[in-house]
């Protein structure tokens, strides 16, 4: 895959001060005494030219074009021509203006500097390979994560979208269980839907709102269910935020446990309570506590299939992470416990 460089300001500002410092490492041997000369830094600035343009072609044109598609043969061979090329270059250019006065010869023998400079511009290739490469793994791991992200968020939200027809299906059904014994009871029950409803038509579409909201709607739908429920039942609801806490959560987060609490703990003949503590820290933790009588539905009745607590098992997976502890079971004494405790890490800002 081809794709073209595009530098970010930190990026470029990098290349430029690197070859800032490779351009400018022969000032460093300038004798003080005869001071700066131009011709003696364009000599010295040949070799550290010869390594900037293997490493841009390699860094523009060959590693895209050819190692990225595979081509690696082309991409060797097109290498070896390159070196091979500047680096007869360079040492004819230095040749040119570096000549020595006739009769004088010094230092090492010529072969001597083909080879180091052979090798350097190998090294050369080998770090345009790199720097390009991990450029190239820093945009595909972005686009992963985006890519997760997205994956995440479209899950998310159809989790949510199962959850608001599963929710509003087991509403209709207690309303109409009402209709047939108490008619204003269930007039009382719309109405109570009708503000439900207009909660989710709003709500459904933010990724946080502040706990009090999500408070409110618990109030509401307990009301609700408390319409239909006879006088054996005992309902207690403590909804509660430390001062300084402003605490943001994912929505509809604890309905699913309520709801589960009216299917399994109430019954129409014996003596029945559910418990409902949901308390908001200043730390950003939330505890939620339902204890409930239990009374296990049998398996003819689809009405208490679960399905709302494994939607709410996988949001919990994916909205937080390691964030959140979930204990449940029941006892020998029929009692249903649910302890649900998440780090929120979300506050509002005042």
């Amino acid at each position: 895959m081809t794709a073209s460089v595009r530098y970010k300001p930190l990026e470029l500002f990098i290349h430029i001060l690197t070859w800032t410092l490779v351009f400018g490492f022969p000032l460093v041997f300038v004798d003080r005494e005869s001071g700066f000369s131009w011709s003696k830094f364009i000599g010295h600035s040949i070799v550290p030219v010869g390594y900037f343009v293997v490493f841009y072609t390699n860094y523009f044109f060959l590693i895209p074009k050819a190692l990225l598609n595979n081509k690696i043969r082309n991409f060797f061979i097109l290498n070896f021509l390159l070196i091979v090329i500047v680096t007869i270059a360079v040492h004819t250019l230095w040749n040119i203006m570096t000549t020595p006065p006739p009769g004088q010869h010094y230092g090492p023998p010529a072969y001597y500097f083909y080879i180091r400079d052979l090798v350097m511009m190998v090294f050369v290739v080998g770090l345009s390979i790199t720097v390009r490469l991990s450029k190239r793994w820093r945009t595909l791991e972005k686009r992963l994560i985006q890519s997760e992200q997205q994956k995440t968020d479209a899950e998310l939200k159809n989790l949510k979208n199962q959850l608001n027809p599963h929710f509003l299906l087991n509403t209709l059904n207690n309303i109409y269980a009402l209709i047939a014994f108490d008619s204003d009871k269930a007039q009382e029950s719309v109405q109570e839907l009708s503000k439900l409803l207009r909660y989710m038509l709003y709500e459904d579409q933010t990724d946080w709102i502040p706990l009090t909201r999500e408070f409110d709607f618990i109030k509401n739908y307990v009301s609700l269910m408390k319409i239909r429920l006879a006088e054996n039942v005992k309902v207690e609801l403590a909804l509660t935020e430390e001062i300084g806490s402003h605490i943001q959560i994912a929505p509809f987060l604890f309905i699913s446990l309520i709801e589960n609490a009216f299917k399994h703990g109430v019954s129409s003949t014996e003596h029945s309570f559910i418990k409902i503590s949901i308390t908001g820290y200043a730390n950003g933790n939330v505890k939620c506590e339902i204890v409930n009588s239990n009374f296990p539905k049998s398996n003819v009745d689809k009405s208490g299939s679960g399905i709302g607590l494994e939607q709410l098992q996988r949001r919990l997976d994916l909205i937080y992470p390691h964030q959140y502890e979930w204990k449940r079971g029941d006892n020998k004494k029929q009692v249903y416990t649910s302890v649900l405790q998440i780090e929120t890490n979300h506050k509002l800002e005042r």
